[in-house]
């Protein structure tokens, strides 16, 4: 039989190594929310991805199209989250 002291030993390891895992985990979640193609700064600081500038030929009609095309894409990536 195990002393008590052992006991409480391993599972402060194995309660390290729980947490060690939990940690790093969490952090790939963070980083990936930073990398999704190439940062995603404007959900944290809007203002700081909005321009206030005149468009060039043809730059409008590209900007409401590629809009469009991610909003889609991030309505698909919400209904395969939610089983739909």
């Amino acid at each position: 039989m195990s002393s008590p002291r052992m006991s409480i030993r391993t599972h402060g390891r194995y309660g390290a190594v729980l947490l060690l895992a939990l940690l790093v985990s969490g952090c790939s979640s963070v980083e990936s929310m930073f990398s999704e193609r190439g940062g995603n700064e404007c959900q944290w600081n809007r203002s700081r991805c909005l321009y206030e500038g005149a468009y060039e030929p043809g730059e409008r009609d590209y900007a409401e199209q590629e809009a469009r095309r991610l909003n889609q894409a991030a309505l698909d990536r919400l209904r395969r989250g939610a089983g739909g």
